[in-house]
């Protein structure tokens, strides 16, 4: 059984645990979705736009000196966004309605994104995706891929830089 059918059975069963709860998608912190069930919105949308979500989660908690990023929980005026981590390659977003009971879908969503982090580490490795059986192409074969320090899902940080010539005063004329 592929990983994608296990996380979709996981999203199910927790669609009957939070009464209220109107959609969930499973995704890589890149944004490819891996499971969803939304039908009120495009899964591939949400999962980009978690993503970038997640990016910027990322870095204010670590300029807040707050830890690891665990979760993002966003009200709107019809309800609630919230968004896990499970694991450090896939996160869990869920949306639900604007009277869902909060504590219960943080309880389901924290247990689920762990459930889900198992599932992808278990089932997902260098080998073993949807497209394991080919071979890999040429250019990744060539050019190894550059080590980074930062974790994946995170935004480079940029270094303001002073510029290299000086403003001539203004005369006035």
């Amino acid at each position: 059984m592929a990983v994608e059918t296990d996380v979709l059975d996981e999203l199910r069963r927790l669609r009957t645990r939070i009464p209220r709860l109107t959609g969930s998608l499973a995704a890589t912190v890149d944004g490819l979705v891996l499971a969803h069930d939304v039908p009120e919105a495009e899964p591939e949308g949400l999962a980009a736009l978690t993503a970038a979500a997640l990016g910027v989660a990322y870095r204010l908690t670590d300029a807040a000196g707050r830890g690891d990023f665990r979760e993002l929980l966003v009200r709107g005026s019809r309800g609630y966004v919230a968004t896990y981590a499970a694991g450090t390659t896939a996160v869990l977003t869920l949306l639900a309605e604007d009277r869902v009971n909060v504590g219960r879908l943080h309880l389901e969503g924290r247990r689920s994104g762990a459930r889900i982090a198992d599932l992808v580490a278990t089932r997902v490795g260098p080998g073993t995706g949807r497209h394991a059986d080919r071979p890999p192409p040429a250019e990744h074969l060539a050019a190894a891929p550059p080590a980074t320090a930062r974790p994946i899902g995170t935004l480079p940080v940029r270094t303001p830089q002073r510029p290299t010539h000086q403003p001539r005063p203004h005369t006035g004329i």
